[in-house]
């Protein structure tokens, strides 16, 4: 806590005061709401989450304290525009892993090399060879299994895993072949995601530290069980791999 950043008892409760203004504020937008997308219920939601946020950070600064609130961030999804009953759609994956044990990895594209001598073929060349360059070796793997067989087999390639998220977004139609394989990974739009899936270590934490001490993610492996769970379209609730169902909010 700065002393010199600090502010005054007067500010502190100036912010809460606008809290209790937008808590209100919100409750009345609901009441009076003309449909689940009402974009008064919106405004008068982000209102509230950013005046709880600026009172949450004025009271850590003036007593080192902190609010039970939890505050959604930049990555909140905005309200879904998409269509109603969409006729086609687009998952988008990302996984991230670090490479935590090279030797491990080498060995294994090594295996599938002289079991298959032609999956060098797709791979990207590195000095060295399959057993002696990451590179090339992580080429070799990735052409040789498929994503998720590797989310589920991460430990035997020497890799561990980071954070996950899968996107499920409505479109007008199908893609027409190859219409978008030039430039695959564009900014989706947020607007058509229907739901999404998260895995991360933060959660792990967060429930570690809740009110609910027999809530078990450490069995967590990745996002294949969720994903092969029925999608849940409200997307608001906790899935089955540990992970999180961000609302479409």
């Amino acid at each position: 806590m700065s002393d010199a950043a600090q502010p005054t008892a007067a500010e502190v409760r100036a912010a809460a005061e606008a809290v209790k203004a937008a808590l209100d504020r919100h409750l009345e937008a609901v009441e009076r709401r003309s449909g689940e997308d009402d974009p008064a219920v919106y405004a008068a939601f982000n209102e509230l989450a950013a005046t709880a946020e600026a009172y949450d950070e004025l009271l850590y600064d003036a007593y080192d304290e902190v609010t039970p609130f939890e505050i959604p961030g930049d990555d909140a999804l905005p309200a879904y525009a998409g269509p109603e009953e969409p006729s086609a759609l687009s998952v988008l994956i990302r996984r991230d892993y670090a490479v935590v044990e090279p030797q491990r990895l080498l060995a294994q594209a090594q295996r599938v090399a002289d079991l298959d001598p032609d999956a060098t073929d797709t791979a990207p060349a590195g000095p060295g060879g399959v057993g002696h360059n990451v590179h090339t070796a992580l080429g070799v793997l990735f052409g040789e299994y498929e994503p998720d067989e590797i989310a589920s087999r991460h430990k035997e390639f020497g890799l561990e895993e980071g954070d996950s998220t899968l996107w499920v977004a409505a479109a007008d139609d199908p893609a027409e072949p190859g219409e978008w394989l030039s430039a695959p990974f564009d900014q989706p739009d947020a607007q058509r995601v229907v739901c999404r899936f998260d895995v991360s270590a933060v959660f792990d934490e967060e429930t570690a530290l809740g009110d609910d001490p027999d809530d078990d993610l450490d069995d967590a492996e990745g996002l294949d069980d969720g994903i092969d769970d029925e999608l849940d379209l409200d997307g608001d609730e906790e899935d089955d791999t540990g992970g999180v169902r961000t609302p479409k909010r």
